[in-house]
């Protein structure tokens, strides 16, 4: 779970001098609640959820578990104690399930898509997050059956086409080994000369981007004939959809990344209900 320092600031952004609303009109009394899905589909976020809830001397009890498939009308977090802080947590709760739900709703299906095709094929996220949400984000890709790439700039080495403007291909692998032997080296190509002259410098994953189908084949068979295929991870990315994944797993692709996972998210419907 993320830190609990972390989920708070979000408290802060939504009742930065407490909930007016609620503090005018609620009396002091202790209610139940219950947060619902209100469609079928991938749950995530709850361990934050009720996290925050706790924060505030609410009482929770987890119906279901994040990665699991619920239908409609399924309780997931069960809730007692003042009406006033369940109201206060109540909007940044369902937008944190709600959101990580969606994520790992969409992700889930994205994955049975392209191991249909490719069952050894992995579905991965990207950096395309919402800013600040990064954590959830990757998260929620996770718990939805996808691997989260990498984290952020600091994690690994992506050597990308503004990268090789300034600094020609084999070079930029050579400095990328010597600056440490423990990372593995990915590097961004779109052409299958690209793709060669970066594995026999010595890259560790190609990043075949924005390629057609059939550019992807191409390079496939061009690396096998060098005998270098089996030495490279090869990851597609790059406006591949739901309509072409599975068109796209076929060609023997490692992994496909996609930023649509993230940054265009449908939220996934829950809501709370204070019962008296």
């Amino acid at each position: 779970m993320v830190p609990l320092e972390y989920l708070l600031k979000f408290i802060g952004e939504d009742a930065p001098s407490g909930d007016v609303t609620s503090d005018a009109i609620v009396p002091d009394v202790i209610c139940r609640a219950v947060i619902r899905a209100e469609q079928e589909g991938i749950v995530a976020g709850l361990l934050e959820a009720a996290a925050l809830f706790s924060h505030f001397s609410v009482d929770v009890t987890q119906d279901t578990c994040d990665g699991d498939t619920v239908k409609a009308g399924k309780i997931l977090l069960s809730l007692s104690g003042e009406a006033r802080k369940i109201l206060l947590v109540e909007r940044t709760a369902l937008n944190i399930i709600g959101r990580m739900s969606g994520i790992a709703t969409q992700t889930r299906t994205f994955v049975a898509l392209a191991k249909a095709e490719n069952p050894r094929c992995r579905v991965a996220g990207t950096r395309k997050t919402c800013p600040g949400l990064r954590a959830l984000d990757k998260k929620a890709v996770a718990l939805g059956g996808g691997d989260p790439h990498r984290w952020g700039l600091s994690d690994g080495v992506l050597i990308k086409d503004n990268h090789l403007v300034l600094v020609p291909i084999h070079e930029a692998i050579r400095r990328a080994k010597a600056a440490s032997m423990y990372r593995k080296i990915e590097v961004e190509v779109e052409t299958a000369d690209d793709a060669l002259a970066a594995a026999r410098a010595g890259a560790d994953i190609l990043l075949l981007d924005n390629m057609t189908t059939d550019s992807v084949r191409y390079t496939l068979h061009e690396l096998e004939q060098a005998g270098i295929r089996d030495k490279v991870t090869i990851e597609l990315s790059g406006g591949i959809t739901g309509e072409t994944i599975r068109e796209y797993a076929r060609t023997g692709a490692d992994v496909i990344s996609l930023g649509i996972l993230t940054h265009s998210v449908r939220t996934f419907s829950v809501t709370l209900d204070i019962q008296k």
